[in-house]
């Protein structure tokens, strides 16, 4: 589904040439919860933003369900990000003067999808997250937690292929982080492919699949049990 080939991802300062992604090849195949963990600076973000279509690499392929989207202007990539990712962040991103059940259309919206449409795909998410009978409720009047599946809500309502989440948990207390784990692995139980972005060792563990980066390179990929040393 998801295949990276040698990508790189160069930034300039001064004279210095940054290698946030050196040379980085990956595969990430339907169905897979994995998460990509490494700490500020690593490069993690840097291969969430090329796989979510919202960066391009500096050189190397990047491959979604086999289409080649390594140089696809802005218009395009933004059309694969409608139809094919979902995108969970963690501050939810949410819009404050639209309720619950508009926030989770919006990106129905941009997609052109009908309004009688969008009203059902929407209403459907909102049950599925737990959250049926908030529809007309602003994020204002929600906790941190129910912020966060409305905007899982929104991710799924568009059907993605792959789930990204940067940072899920980062701004939720841990019965919260531990809520909305137990959903992202509930939603690959049901066949999605989650990608979750995070610096937490232990966050990381709830995946089944770890890929650790560091100054830009992979140094680990392989099951959750193994990704980490004793006591790390």
């Amino acid at each position: 589904m998801i295949e990276l080939r040698d990508i790189y991802k160069i930034y300039q300062m001064g004279d210095t040439e940054v290698h946030a992604s050196d040379g980085v090849s990956l595969k990430i195949y339907k169905g897979e919860f994995v998460a990509i963990v490494g700490q500020s600076g690593s490069g993690k973000s840097t291969l969430m933003n090329i796989i979510g279509c919202l960066d391009v690499p500096t050189s190397g392929q990047y491959l979604l369900n086999g289409e080649d989207v390594s140089e696809l202007t802005d218009d395009e990539q933004a059309e694969i990000r409608n139809k094919t990712l979902g995108f969970i962040f963690q501050q939810y991103n949410l819009i404050p003067k639209l309720n619950v059940q508009e926030n989770v259309e919006l990106s129905l919206l941009y997609a052109g999808i009908p309004a009688e449409e969008r009203a059902e795909r929407a209403r459907l998410q909102i049950e599925r997250v737990g959250l049926a009978g908030k529809e007309k409720n602003l994020p204002t009047q929600l906790s941190g937690g129910q912020q966060q599946r409305v905007s899982i809500a929104r991710a799924l309502a568009g059907d993605p292929s792959v789930i990204l989440a940067d940072e899920p948990t980062g701004a939720l207390d841990s019965r919260t982080s531990r809520e909305v784990l137990d959903f992202l692995k509930k939603l690959n139980d049901e066949g999605n492919t989650i990608v979750l972005i995070t610096h937490d060792n232990g966050i990381a563990q709830e995946a089944k699949r770890v890929v650790r980066v560091a100054d830009g390179k992979i140094i680990f990929d392989g099951a959750a049990r193994d990704a980490f040393p004793r006591g790390d």
